[in-house]
């Protein structure tokens, strides 16, 4: 097994030593498509739409304001039902003419009374007789029948040009508006009767009645009709009737204060809604881009912009990009290192291989080219187990990366090596240390990490004496399991201490065959090691009075 330590020149192979490896060329990537940068943010875009469809949602709810109307109009008609009666008792009390017997409204009573509380009731008051017939109407006592409209003077000040805008907005809106229930016409005819409005015949039965019909562009007009009694006889029907230009007048007002509540709201919205989504879109463009960069860039190292100081999800895609980007360059030098030194190592078996052969064809003597073809024999085999190491070490990340990981029993599996390397025919005993007290369970791939194990105990093989021991021993503390594997070789050289788990590196026993070991071994152990979040150290074993006694390989896992 490997050792670490300098490669050693073949003794044929006409070089001095390792030759310093080539830098590999990384080519350029292939033509990829640009991204479309966009005038405006589609992040933008969505975040406004979807603040001002809440906005719309809510403006189309409140403008309708049936409740709101519907409440008015039930407290219009109850006010016009208390008035009526109120002006029916005084009928009843005052504007009857005749013997109790023959009683009768008196018109000219009855008008002069309808006159005077119609006026302060603010509704237009009709009077039918017992027959149906039209006593008296209020608008025609009070010489009525021109309608006083009041227009406000437009003003010069920017609120009012503001008022003007939201009144013609409002227009504009509520024409779009469904007009909600539908109402019979209003229609009068000019010799009126108590039969064209139902609610004066429902009077003339002795019961309150109440109407609401639409009168076209002048809006609706509410009436509501009591009994004139007397003596608990039905003498007549009361009809006060008003128009709802005071309703509308509120439900207008409302909306336009809606309106103006609204134009602010979104006004705000807007505002808020491009700082929000500014603080998120354009960090996240800069972060597409830089990757952008990064994906397209040939050479250099491209800078992903840091947003940790946020404290936000933008601030943690920030930094896993960043720390993305750093293993992505990490693994593209590993790779470039990787390249060069694999390019370093073959070229010194083909040097020896081309040399033997060269020197083969111009040698006659036997024994000479016997040597000449023990040497090609033995490049070939160097360069058949190089192969095969850098392969199995090109393949252990990505293997590791898909594999699943499951428990494994150390116990089992380092009992089963001791038994394997313990009955081999080496000269050699292995010495078996466990914690029989600790549950010695690992979470990882066993193949690997009995790959591991293998590895260091043929190291241990390969340096160790004859009658020599190798020591496996495992036991837990807290939540981290330690496996050493010892051995009573030569031990470790101290200058290359720091080293030996880099790749080709190699120190051979003496008298070992040159080549037989690729000087990837301990370097695929750590890599399996650090796949499972574990760590790998060797140092040197030594005696009371401080001399090497041996070589220590000390493995740490975390417990699963």
């Amino acid at each position: 097994m490997d050792r670490p330590g300098f490669v050693a020149a073949h003794p044929e192979d006409g070089t001095d030593g390792p030759q310093p490896a080539e830098p590999a060329k990384r080519t350029a990537p292939a033509p990829v498509r640009r991204r479309r940068r966009r005038r405006f943010s589609a992040l933008t875009r969505r975040i406004l739409a979807i603040n001002i469809l809440a906005l719309a949602f809510l403006l189309g709810g409140l403008l309708y304001l049936d409740t709101y109307r519907d409440g008015l109009v039930e407290a219009k008609l109850e006010s016009l039902r208390v008035q009526g009666e109120l002006i029916a008792g005084a009928l009843g009390e005052s504007a009857f003419r005749g013997d109790p017997e023959n009683r009768a409204l008196d018109p000219d009573t009855a008008g002069q009374i309808i006159r005077r509380l119609s006026e302060t009731a603010r509704a237009r008051a009709r009077l039918f007789d017992v027959s149906g017939a039209l006593m008296a109407d209020s608008r025609l006592l009070l010489g009525a029948g021109r309608q006083v409209i009041l227009r406000r003077l437009p003003s010069d000040d920017a609120s009012s040009a503001f008022m003007a805008l939201l009144e013609g907005l409002y227009d504009w809106v509520t024409s779009w508006l469904p007009l909600g229930s539908e109402f019979p016409p209003y229609l009068e005819r000019a010799d009126q009767r108590a039969e064209d409005y139902s609610e004066a015949a429902e009077a003339l039965l002795g019961r309150n009645g109440w109407g609401r019909r639409d009168a076209g562009g002048d809006g609706q007009v509410l009436s509501v009709a009591v009994p004139i009694q007397a003596f608990k006889q039905v003498h007549g029907a009361l009809l006060l009737s008003v128009f709802d230009g005071e309703i509308e007048e509120s439900v207008r007002s409302a909306r336009l204060a809606i309106l103006q509540v609204f134009a602010l709201a979104l006004g705000v919205t807007v505002l808020l809604s491009v700082f929000l989504a500014s603080t998120i879109a354009r960090p996240v463009r800069k972060l597409a881009d830089a990757a952008d960069h990064v994906r397209r860039s040939v050479g250099g190292r491209a800078e992903i912009p840091d947003f940790t100081s946020r404290q936000d999800e933008i601030g943690e895609l920030s930094e896993a990009l960043r720390d993305m980007t750093d293993a992505l360059y990490a693994r593209l030098d590993a790779i470039e290192s990787f390249a060069a030194d694999v390019s370093h190592e073959i070229k010194n078996p083909l040097s020896s291989l081309r040399s033997a052969i060269e020197t083969l064809g111009r040698v006659s003597d036997p024994d000479q080219q016997a040597r000449l073809k023990q040497v090609i024999e033995s490049d070939i085999v160097r360069l058949d187990r190089l192969i095969s190491d850098i392969s199995d070490a090109s393949r252990i990340d990505a293997e590791l990366s898909r594999a699943e990981m499951h428990p494994v029993n150390l116990r089992h599996l380092m009992t089963t090596l001791a038994d394997v390397y313990g009955s081999a025919d080496n000269g050699l005993s292995v010495v078996l240390d466990l914690d029989q007290s600790a549950d010695l369970m690992v979470s990882g791939v066993e193949d690997r990490l009995g790959r591991v194990f293998r590895n260091l105990i043929d190291n241990a093989v390969t340096f160790s004496r004859s009658g020599g021991r190798i020591g496996l021993s495992a036991w837990r503390d807290d939540d981290v399991i330690e496996v050493r594997v010892e051995d009573e070789g030569p031990g470790l050289p101290e200058e290359r201490m720091d080293s030996i788990f880099e790749r080709f590196y190699s120190d051979r026993p003496d008298g070992e065959t040159f080549g037989a070991h690729s000087g990837l071994g301990l370097s695929i152990c750590k890599q399996i090691i650090d796949a499972h979040n574990g760590t790998i150290v060797a140092d040197n074993r030594r005696d009371p009075m401080g001399h090497v006694v041996g070589a220590r390989f000390i493995i740490r896992l975390p417990a699963g």
